[in-house]
């Protein structure tokens, strides 16, 4: 049974964590992808960062986009402390952020964006993550043997850091990966 409406869905993500759970999901989708500069103004705050990069990564399809596509794009954030927590560019600043999440509690922020041909939705999804009091050697461990460069807050809930680190969890486990799952297959069926 196909649960979903009948679209050409496009996913506009390089990740490969929100590629593996569309396909989890059992969702039919191709992966296009237009690079976008994640540039936001310090005015934003929270949820409103994510929706926007999510935004901004659906303008470059907007005049491509046939009657029966349907363009999915999101984009993560780690809030902590009225600030937010992008990519780290280098192991200097990896290590920085984790030792700042180290003992503390954070959020994680995702925004998404369906975008057809007539119409998008856009929405987001907030989780709360605890994590313990890392050492030293764990966050070096971690950022040598798994490079978290390519993630928000530079850590992967489902990697080592998030086995051995994380103590408590508040919200859904997938959104940390990147993809509020539940939430984007309630959004996709109702639209």
């Amino acid at each position: 049974m196909n649960w979903f409406p009948d679209y050409q869905y496009i996913l506009a993500s390089k990740s490969p964590r929100r590629q593996q759970l569309l396909k989890m999901l059992g969702l039919d989708f191709k992966v296009v992808i237009k690079d976008t500069e994640e540039d936001f103004s310090g005015e934003l705050l929270k949820e409103e960062i994510p929706v926007y990069l999510a935004r901004l990564k659906a303008e470059p399809f907007l005049n491509e986009l046939q009657p029966n596509d349907l363009l999915i794009t999101a984009d993560t954030i780690v809030w902590l402390n009225g600030h937010a927590m992008g990519k780290p560019s280098t192991a200097t600043e990896a290590k920085k952020m984790l030792n700042d999440l180290s003992g503390n509690e954070h959020q994680v922020i995702s925004g998404v964006r369906l975008t057809s041909h007539e119409k998008y939705c856009e929405f987001y999804s907030t989780s709360n993550v605890q994590f313990k009091q890392l050492t030293e050697s764990e966050i070096e461990h971690y950022i040598s043997k798994y490079k978290p460069f390519d993630k928000a807050g530079a850590y992967g809930i489902q990697e080592w850091i998030g086995l051995i680190g994380i103590t408590h969890i508040e919200g859904s486990f997938y959104n940390v990966m990147g993809l509020p799952v539940q939430k984007l297959y309630e959004k996709i069926v109702g639209f």
